[in-house]
């Protein structure tokens, strides 16, 4: 009787990825497509192998007893493999991953969705831009075009299942004899075995590159919208349709103009006498310098609207406003001349009657605090 480990080529110590690792290059030197006619007990050995020791119930008997402690708790296997080699489906289906028991599957899959951020400044989402991406994804390999086969070769038919993809097998239950369908272990139910991968792409149809992607960011999108590109994600496996690619809008703060929604405001600040006499301005919009009429009286909290200078308004006609808020700025440092002529002025308005202002001590102006006022 075969020591399982070292049918596997492993110690008595090894891990179940070991296990696994030793299990998978093994199983697929002497596939039966691969070795050709001649290894197929050697082949149900390595099968049996790995299933005992992948299982750590059964490993646990294994090594306390040897094959006879599980024969008769693992489907009747320890004197060997029990049944046809349709019983390698479980193991395979572990290995390699599922496939559907009813006819060959196609290994074609879609490729995952992906997502990428696009830096984009005020102006860009006033009028809209087209901007690049740089994204690291899986496009169609040039070598195979997405066959997975090496050029100038062809997946073969698979022997065991005859294309078929899925083998039957009868099962003893207390009901009697129960037909049952699996998906096919030798090809994973494909129905086909690609014998000379293409060294390209390691015969997955597909490579990873990094390239650049133009996407046309919408005039009025906003922060943290995602634009979806359909098909411009990763590309799949076997020649399997793209998936999506999504974009995230990350807006790039303005120095002078702020947003809300389709509008945007600023500030002008304008000196006191000229809000008080009225002047005109000029004020940085998107669309370039605009003059405006600050009348005379204004006052700190005004706001101008400049109709049509906003953002332009997503998927309406149209752009929204921009709305200039004044304030008025008091000298903080007067001349001699200045203070006459503004003392002067509130006798004319008949605004002296006012008890002059405390002057701050030295300690006030040193540490910036000012005395009560009273």
């Amino acid at each position: 009787m075969s020591d399982y480990y070292e049918v596997l080529g492993v110690s008595r110590q090894a891990s179940a990825e070991e296990i696994k690792k030793a299990y998978r290059r093994k199983a697929r030197r002497l596939h039966p497509d691969i070795a050709g006619p001649g290894h197929e007990e050697e082949f149900k050995e390595v099968a049996t192998a790995y299933e005992v020791l992948s299982d750590s119930e059964k490993r646990q008997m294994y090594d306390l007893g040897g094959p006879e402690a599980i024969s008769g708790g693992a489907g009747g296997f320890g004197g060997g493999f029990g049944g046809d080699f349709a019983d390698l489906g479980g193991i395979f289906q572990t290995f390699f991953g599922g496939a559907a028991a009813r006819g060959p599957v196609s290994r074609a899959r879609r490729g995952q969705d992906a997502m990428t951020a696009v830096d984009v400044t005020l102006a860009d989402v006033a009028f809209g831009a087209r901007k690049t991406v740089t994204v690291d994804t899986y496009v169609t390999c040039a070598t195979c075009e997405g066959s997975c086969c090496a050029p100038g070769t062809e997946p073969v038919t698979c022997s065991q299942c005859n294309g078929q993809g899925s083998i039957q097998r009868v099962q003893r239950s207390f009901l009697g004899n129960v037909m049952t369908s699996a998906p096919c272990p030798a090809c994973r139910g494909f129905g086909t075995v690609i014998v000379t991968p293409c060294k390209d792409c390691d015969g997955e149809g597909r490579e990873h590159v990094r390239r650049d992607i133009e996407v046309e960011v919408p005039a009025g999108v906003a922060e943290g919208t995602r634009i979806r590109l359909s098909g411009r994600g990763e590309a799949g496996v076997a020649g399997g349709p793209n998936g999506d690619l999504y974009v995230v809008v990350q807006e790039v703060e303005h120095p002078t103009l702020q947003r809300d929604g389709d509008d945007l405001f600023t500030e002008l600040r304008v000196p006191m006498t000229a809000a008080a006499l009225g002047a005109s301005f000029e004020v940085e919009t998107l669309d370039g310098e605009r003059t405006v009429s600050v009348r005379a009286g204004t006052q700190s909290g005004d706001s101008i609207r400049l109709g049509g200078l906003g953002v332009g308004r997503l998927r309406r006609p149209g752009r929204g406003d921009l709305h200039v808020s004044i304030v008025v700025e008091t000298p903080t440092r007067l001349t001699e001349r200045e203070r006459e002529l503004l003392t002067e002025l509130a006798v004319l308005r008949g605004e002296d009657g006012h008890a002059p202002a405390e002057a701050d001590s030295l300690f006030d102006r040193i540490t910036g605090k000012h005395k009560k006022r009273r």
